[in-house]
């Protein structure tokens, strides 16, 4: 008897253990959560003036893939003062709010637990308004006041009398391409990776999107760039895989380059890309990335008339030696002015070595960003980007995870 009472208090107490043990995982799992994106729940600050608004109601409203949300409101005084702070949802990646009075709108970015300030007028606070803590946002700023600029002359152009309806369609088309290509070349191609290369995919015109990823060839390379990028700086968050999920498309139904799907444990894997692109090598013939997507590449970047350009050379030998029968294939595009002497250094390679005349100019050596050289690349087999040099502490280590 004594022995079965004893049993059940021991059972009782092994059982308000495991409880115990259940509570303290669950606290130290909500802690961690929020430490590791925001420690001692520290929040972002967006605080100013919106000037002769008084009474006004001022939203924050955030950004999300799923649509608009309300995050916070206040009526504004006579002085306009506002302070929002806030808990960011995620740290996993660059998240997007705007302040809103009616339809007015400013448009910003966090990409930390920092302090942004904004001040404006209310006649002209879409337009008019100063942010100052986050260089993104300026750069937003910049985007949003040419797409404003765009509709003014549009909404002026469609009230021309001396201009046919044709006509009209024809200089709105001119007006809104030029506005594109400034977004392609001065904010996407500038630095891919930033906030506001994403902001400037997404820009509307008429309701339309600006960039159309789904059937456009051109386009969808913007797209892809940045979603190789953001694949690097921010791998696993939803706009990340947003991102890559709407290159993938526009990929496939553009054929430009090749996907796969794989499994892994019986769980389907989901497609994946990388940016394809062609140069002829010392023969002539186009050689394209997605030719060797049953490889793991070694994309390297660089120019033969570089200093360090024999000492890369024995390092590239040396991998490729070790691991090309295993499924190595280098990947070298040269930058050199001299076309004659890249053919000169490269006749004796065993790689793929082929020549961008245009250099640094070229649109898909800007797609990927290189900014100086040698910069390379690895990608895995089924033409999956994998990292940027920069992040590949051990490339020989890198290499064997992915033979």
């Amino acid at each position: 008897m004594r022995k079965r009472k004893a049993q059940r208090v021991n059972q009782s107490i092994m059982r308000g253990v495991v409880a115990m043990a259940l509570v303290v995982l669950l606290v130290c799992y909500l802690f961690l959560t929020l430490v590791g994106c925001s420690p001692a729940g520290e929040r972002f600050h967006v605080q100013g003036t919106i000037s002769d608004a008084p009474d006004s109601t001022l939203l924050l409203e955030a950004m999300t893939l799923s649509g608009v949300q309300p995050v916070d409101s206040v009526r504004l005084d006579a002085e306009g003062s506002f302070d929002f702070a806030v808990v960011p949802d995620t740290c996993s990646a660059p998240e997007f709010y705007r302040l809103r009075i009616g339809s007015q709108v400013i448009n910003f970015v966090v990409d930390s637990l920092e302090d942004i300030q904004i001040q404006a007028p209310f006649d002209k606070m879409a337009s008019a308004y100063e942010i100052q803590g986050n260089e993104a946002s300026r750069t937003m700023k910049t985007i949003s006041l040419m797409n404003i600029q765009l509709q003014q002359q549009i909404a002026r152009l469609d009230k021309e009398t001396s201009l046919s309806a044709m006509e009209k369609a024809e200089r709105a088309q001119e007006m809104v391409e030029t506005y594109k290509t400034t977004l392609k070349h001065d904010i996407i191609l500038a630095d891919p990776a930033s906030p506001a290369a994403y902001f400037a995919l997404f820009q509307t015109i008429g309701g339309q999107m600006l960039f159309n990823p789904e059937n456009n060839k051109n386009d969808v390379q913007y797209f892809a760039a940045v979603a190789t990028q953001w694949e690097l700086s921010y791998p696993g968050a939803l706009r990340t895989e947003n991102l890559r999920n709407i290159a993938i498309r526009g990929l496939r139904n553009t054929r430009q380059a090749r996907q796969v799907e794989i499994e892994i444990d019986g769980e389907k894997v989901r497609e994946i890309g990388i940016i394809d692109f062609g140069f002829k090598d010392i023969l002539g013939q186009e050689r394209r990335l997605t030719d060797f997507a049953d490889k793991v590449i070694l994309l390297d970047f660089t120019a033969y008339q570089l200093p360090a350009s024999q000492q890369r050379i024995i390092e590239l030998r040396e991998l490729y030696s070790k691991y090309h029968s295993r499924g190595l294939e280098i990947y070298q595009v040269s930058l050199d002015a001299d076309e004659h002497y890249w053919k000169t250094m490269c006749e004796a390679l065993p790689w793929v070595c082929v020549h961008c005349p245009e250099g640094f100019n070229n649109d898909m050596v800007r797609l990927y960003n290189i900014q100086a050289i040698p910069t390379y690349f690895l990608i895995g087999r089924g033409s999956e980007m994998k990292a940027r040099g920069e992040d590949i502490p051990d490339i020989q280590k890198a290499i064997e995870t992915e033979l």
